[in-house]
């Protein structure tokens, strides 16, 4: 067993033991996680789980958050899983209101900041990222041209044929790109969103498929020709730590950054309710929480846990994340997407 492990067994002992004695229900041999593609923890962390409940974590995987939430409501009446994890902030009301989840307080909530919580607590905060304009700082020096500083700048024909961001019809980070922009810009007045989205059109943006596509092939630092992308606040940090590198090749912009939040909730309609809650409490936990980070690149939402230090010396901390209420979102969303998807067509 490596100190990893037995530590996580350590801190996780008498909570999750607590929780086996109080339940009403049997334990069962298996419980089924449902979560998006990018979910990833250290080998060995869902063992500890195991090790305390005799329950062991099957691991199910959906596509991206939307084609998840679409999973789980398309089956809700035989539900495929016991808990969900990564539902954000952009599709949450719409999940709450199908009525997927069992209400649960999660032992270490109060360890969690108020603005990240859901009232009543029908999931429960485990991460959260900043969705936020990246730019490849080499690429740009040598084209002479300054970083942008705001969501504004990107319409500027300096950028022309520079900027790509992800399709929001089907792109989480797209979507919410899209958000950002809609909360900064406004519905109505002198500018507003949808001639933003009209400007960055006729300045050429790119519109990727996904992050990856976005990324991973049209960014300049994976040999593609745009040096601007829609990425996360932690991607200067991935940089680093991937390509083992002194210093970070990329900055994110402060401006114009959409927080996501990313939820794990008890799924209503199986058996196996407390085991289900027992998982959420481990999710929450501190010694996973402190795992978090360096395999999904998102930061935990319990403060107690401590970031590494190469997300603290790289990460750009937004002073002002934007967020729009989950209600307003699911009010609002499929509009501004067929709007969104107009534009793009003119």
């Amino acid at each position: 067993m490596t100190s990893r492990l037995a530590r996580l067994i350590l801190a996780l002992l008498v909570p999750l033991t607590l929780l086996t004695a109080c339940g009403g229900e049997s334990a069962p041999d298996e419980i089924v996680l449902l979560t998006h593609d990018s979910f990833a923890l250290s080998d060995g962390t869902l063992d500890a789980f195991t090790e305390q409940t005799g329950i062991t974590v099957t691991v199910q995987t959906a596509g991206d958050a939307g084609s998840m939430v679409n999973q789980a409501i398309l089956t809700k009446d035989n539900p495929i899983a016991d808990v969900i994890y990564g539902i954000d902030n952009t599709f949450l009301s719409r999940a709450v209101d199908e009525g997927l989840f069992v209400p649960h307080t999660a032992a270490a909530i109060r360890s969690v900041a108020e603005g990240l919580r859901v009232d009543g607590d029908p999931v429960t905060p485990i991460d959260f990222g900043d969705v936020c304009v990246n730019y490849d700082i080499e690429a740009l020096a040598v084209a002479g041209i300054d970083a942008p500083s705001s969501l504004r700048d990107l319409t500027d024909p300096q950028y022309r044929g520079m900027v790509v961001v992800e399709d929001p019809a089907v792109s989480s980070p797209g979507l919410a790109f899209l958000m950002a922009t809609i909360a900064t810009f406004g519905e109505d007045g002198d500018y507003p969103w949808s001639q933003y989205w009209a400007d960055l059109f006729a300045n050429d943006v790119a519109v990727a498929s996904d992050w990856s596509d976005a990324y991973l092939v049209q960014f300049t630092r994976a040999g593609g020709d745009r040096p601007i992308v829609v990425s996360y606040a932690s991607s200067p940090p991935a940089e680093v730590l991937f390509g083992e590198l002194d210093a970070a090749p990329t900055a994110a912009v402060a401006d114009g950054c959409f927080r996501q939040v990313e939820y794990a909730g008890v799924v209503a309609g199986r058996p196996h309710t407390d085991a289900a809650a027992q998982l959420v409490d481990f999710l929450l936990s501190t010694p996973v929480q402190e795992d978090i980070p360096l395999n999904m690149f998102v930061y935990p939402a319990n403060t107690e846990a401590a970031l590494p230090e190469v997300f603290a010396t790289y990460t750009v901390f937004p002073p002002a994340p934007i967020t729009i209420d989950p209600d307003v979102i699911q009010a609002n969303r499929e509009r501004w997407i067929n709007e969104w998807v107009a534009i793009a067509r003119a």
